[in-house]
């Protein structure tokens, strides 16, 4: 029984779950061995998570039992989700009591509580772990007397390891450790470990970086069996295999790659054929040749599936005697190749093309600065030095122009953004910061590699063959209407985005558009976010960011197992048809590499991040109290994220920002002040200071010292508005605009935001006062958390005073009506009864005194809101100023601690009275008759209106948290 076919019987429309014994009568295994192997089968598909067995021991698909089998990603705060392996299933949000001992990165079983509305916001609970994914983990040790805790570096392991004293070996308090599990932790208890390896001292030189590469289980050492492979691979090449090649040894062709670049993987020439067209030869080193499918060296280049660069450091993907040396295209020295040839017509279309497995000779190793200074710089001197390729160069230029131009009408969205490149010295320590931009010798390279990519892609698909292709989907409509909600704020408009389907001409129609104006970057940023990522799929369906219908990676076999992959199919394919038991095998195998790929792709793309930015703090911690120049990169609820010049990004804290309360509008990408309306926006240019750099958190934070695009927001009804900015006024109506805002702001405290924009703070002392107001972790200053979410129906302007809060009339009505209905029961009871007794006359003489206190007192009890008002800010009961704002619950009690509080001279009554008014419930009976009686005065003294205190509001409102 094939595993294939069991899958496909359970997935169709017929099956409902049956016991083994009613699986086997179905699909006629009748034998004992055929039973026997039908048990193994579904003992291990259950143990894969591919199917479950019901209480009834009835098998079925997880997602027909409400179960989601996938790949469970943690956050630092405790909570997680798990990634379906299926496409385009939703995602499932864990809540960090529901892990059930699974730890980041494990495959696991859950079971769907919540599907949300709509199904896109789905709430569930772990089962069980199907596979566990880290059986290592790096951290810091802190010894005790008798045993010893590991805190991991990765904070999406919320747990600290125990490990026993016998343990701990050579281990010294403070260093960075690896451990190895020996119990993952449970629903009761957490992991233990066992120290397997002593990095060093967190300041040591190179341990920053090896405990990157111990965290993301980055193999440095090649195993021993894999060495000895390489080495039985011959230097030379055997002559029987030239006769199987094309030679293009006499071919002028070059390798243009950077100056550090060992493995050079790919050739180019180029020529200008008679009748007008371009001859392009793209030729790939033939790794598939040496590295045969299931051999040592394949199966780790397999496990590794990609080679990682690192600032000081370079993780292959194949042993060195490989990529450096019998792969590498090194000029003047035969190698075995594949070359795609292409002619190419004037308008850029492929008219002919031709895939062969070829011996090449290349005429010199090109780097892109040389061939940059030959056709931008026209070096005389290089020029001189490489008189016979320079014609070769200029047609390069000519075509890849031609290229691009055909790319760009089809509609390839093209994001021109710098590289950053951070320069170390022989310690690993980082001595300079250097963007990088694109020249003209790395776009040639670009567009020769794109133009075979989709050659070879299209040419292997219509020959049905398995493959490995490169997509890209398209990006989610929800995203794009989103997308263009925020350029309409830029008076821009994408196209299709009220449709089904955006093309990638539209969005970059809407790069073409910006440039050169000063939201063009921000406008980018948003947009790439907006897309989807790029991965690998057996299955040709497109790459949207380059509008290519056919993709795949055939341009660097010895960097990335997907071309490798191919490099052997593309070879059997061209020596005759695949036998069908064959075609079996490499479409399963296919579909492995691309899964595989794709993970090691994301996961190499994280560690190479992690250490750029683990670089870039260690950069800016010597920069401490300095000045730099950037723009606003990124706007979040909890702050502004900030990038330099020099690529570096870091965190203005919302609670930096102490001249108001700052809310984030989403559809704007900006903070906003409630009270002065001064707005920060993606892409504003301002001037910061570096207050600190934590290496252990990867976290820069900046102070504001000057926002250098000042604007305001202007509110209109219904929650909308527009951004005007001070530049685009007149200087009368700029002056106007300045007083407006700086009239409606808090006074900020002496030395801090005010100080640095006058230039009052120096050196150290403005760090020192910076630093303090940077509030790192999940909570504010209060204790109350900062992710609290504006209520969809209460924009945040309406908390404004000039825009009164909807829920105020509300609750001041409701107030009111509670009022006339206790003041006309006291009245019919009183008609009822017909009896006034003296205790009757005292409890109404102290409920009036009561309610007079409560009068009396309520100004002073609500003193600091109206000041600060007047003030243009409001402040909670603690005097807080800027930060997070968190929202009370409507009709109910505000989280604020300071609602109940007594007020000067009102006592226990306005303890009393805060209960019932406070939060818009009914009063105690304990104490209705005081209420009661005190209502209905207030409602004769208001002609009707229920209790007031400064300037007609009600007491009873309720009182706005911060």
């Amino acid at each position: 029984m094939q595993r294939e076919e069991l899958l496909e019987y359970m997935e169709s429309d017929i099956y409902k779950p049956l016991t083994v014994q009613e699986l086997s009568e179905v699909l006629d295994q009748t034998s004992a061995s055929e039973f026997r192997d039908l048990v193994k089968l579904l003992t291990q598909l259950e143990d894969e998570g591919a199917v479950v067995r019901t209480k009834h021991n009835r098998y079925a698909l997880p997602d027909t039992a409400g179960l989601v089998v996938g790949k469970l990603q943690m956050k630092a705060r405790g909570f997680g989700f798990v990634i379906s392996e299926r496409d385009g299933e939703p995602d499932v949000y864990i809540p960090a009591t529901e892990m059930n001992g699974a730890m980041s990165g494990d495959k696991v079983m859950a079971k769907v509580q919540n599907e949300g509305r709509g199904g896109a916001h789905r709430e569930g609970t772990i089962l069980r772990v199907v596979e566990r994914a880290n059986e290592r983990i790096v951290g810091k040790i802190t010894i005790y007397a008798h045993h010893a805790f590991v805190n991991p570096i990765d904070k999406r392991f919320t747990q600290d390891i125990f490990i026993p004293k016998e343990e701990i070996r050579d281990a010294h308090d403070g260093y960075i450790v690896v451990v190895e599990l020996t119990s993952f932790p449970s629903a009761t208890h957490g992991p233990v470990g066992r120290i397997v390896e002593v990095l060093g001292h967190p300041d040591e030189p190179g341990v920053d970086i090896l405990s990157v590469v111990r965290k993301y289980g980055l193999p440095e050492e090649f195993p021993e069996k894999v060495l000895r492979a390489t080495e039985a691979i011959p230097l030379e090449i055997a002559a029987d295999e030239l006769k199987n090649r094309r030679d293009l040894r006499d071919e002028p062709m070059v390798t243009i790659d950077s100056e550090s670049a060992k493995d050079l993987d790919d050739a180019v020439h180029v020529k200008l054929l008679e009748n007008g067209n371009y001859l392009l030869g793209v030729h790939i080193a033939d790794v598939g040749y040496y590295v045969k499918q299931g051999g040592a060296i394949d199966q780790e280049a397999f496990r590794r599936g990609t080679s990682v660069y690192l600032v000081d450091r370079v993780i292959p993907m194949l042993p060195p005697r490989l990529s450096n040396n019998i792969c590498s295209l090194n000029p003047q020295v035969d190698r075995l190749a594949f070359s795609c040839q292409m002619e190419i017509d004037a308008e850029g279309n492929v008219v002919n093309h031709d895939i062969f497995p070829s011996v090449i000779k290349t005429t010199a190793r090109m780097t892109y600065n040389n061939v940059r200074k030959i056709l931008e710089d026209n070096d005389e001197a290089l020029i001189e030095e490489y008189k016979e390729l320079v014609p070769m160069f200029r047609h390069m230029e000519q075509l890849a122009l031609i290229l691009r131009q055909k790319r760009m009408r089809r509609g390839a969205v093209d994001f021109d953004f710098e590289e950053i490149y951070v320069k170390v010295n022989d310690l690993g320590e980082p001595i300079d910061i250097i963007p990088r931009q694109r020249s003209i010798a790395e776009r040639l390279i670009e567009e020769f590699m794109l133009a075979a990519n989709e050659t070879v892609a299209e040419h292997f698909h219509w020959l049905g063959v398995p493959f490995v292709y490169r997509v890209h989907d398209e990006p989610d409509a929800d995203k794009m209407i989103t997308l263009n909600a925020f350029l309409h704020n830029f008076g821009y408009h994408l196209k299709g985005a009220g449709g089904s389907k955006v093309h990638p001409r539209a969005l970059q129609e809407v790069l073409n558009e910006v440039e050169g104006s000063r939201e063009a970057r921000m406008i980018a940023t948003v947009m790439l976010r907006s897309m989807q990522q790029a991965k690998y799929k057996p299955e040709c369906t497109g790459h949207f960011g380059l509008a290519a219908e056919y993709y795949t990676h055939f341009t660097s076999p010895i960097r990335r197992y997907p071309d490798l992959t191919i490099h052997r199919i593309m070879r059997e394919v061209l020596a005759g048809p695949l036998s069908p038991e064959r075609e079996a095998e490499l479409r399963q195998f296919v579909e492995d590499a691309s899964r595989q790929s794709s993970e090691r792709e994301r996961l190499a793309q994280d560690a190479e991040r992690e250490v750029d930015q683990l670089k870039m703090v260690e950069y800016m911690q010597a920069h401490l109290d300095e000045e730099f120049d950037g723009i606003i990169s990124s706007v979040t609820q909890f702050g502004i994220f900030v990038q330099l010049d020099n690529g570096v990004e870091g965190l203005i804290h919302i609670s930096a920002l102490d001249d108001d309360y700052y809310v984030f509008n989403e559809r704007q990408m900006a903070l906003i002040g409630e009270r002065n309306r001064r707005v920060f926006r993606l892409g504003d240019p301002v001037r910061i200071v570096v207050t600190s750099a934590s290496k252990e958190e990867l976290q820069i934070n900046f102070g504001l010292v000057e926002h250098r695009r000042e604007a305001t927001f202007v509110a209109e009804q219904g929650g909308g508005g527009a951004i005007i900015y001070d530049e685009d006024l007149s200087p009368s109506e700029r002056r106007e605009s300045i007083l407006r805002r700086e009239s409606r702001s808090s006074a900020a405290p002496k030395g801090t935001k005010s100080a640095i924009r006058s230039g009052g703070l120096k050196g150290r002392s403005r760090r020192d006062k910076l630093a303090g107001r940077t509030v790192e972790g999940g909570y504010g200053r209060s204790g109350r958390t900062r992710d609290a979410e504006l209520p969809v129906d209460m924009p945040y302007d309406e908390w404004d005073a000039d825009f009164p809060d909807p829920r105020e009339a509300r609750e001041q009505a409701q107030a009111e009506r509670e009022g006339r209905r206790e003041g006309h029961r006291d009245a019919h009871r009183a008609a009822d009864s017909g009896r006034r007794s003296t205790t009757g006359a005292r409890r109404g003489e102290r409920s009036g005194r009561s309610d007079r206190d409560t009068r009396r007192d309520a100004p002073s009890r609500y003193a600091d809101r109206e000041d600060s008002a007047e003030n243009g800010v409001r402040r909670s009961a603690d005097g807080r100023t800027g930060g997070y704002r968190t929202w009370a619950a409507r009709g109910g009690e505000s989280t604020g601690g300071d609602r109940r509080r007594s007020g000067r001279g009102g006592g226990a009554a306005d303890d009393r009275t805060g209960a019932g008014q406070g939060d818009g419930h009914k009063p105690r009976k304990k104490h209705r008759g005081s209420v009661k009686t005190g209502a209905k005065m207030a409602a004769r003294k208001s002609g009707g209106r229920g209790v007031t205190s400064g300037g007609g509001r009600s007491t009873g409102k309720k009182r706005k948290s911060r």
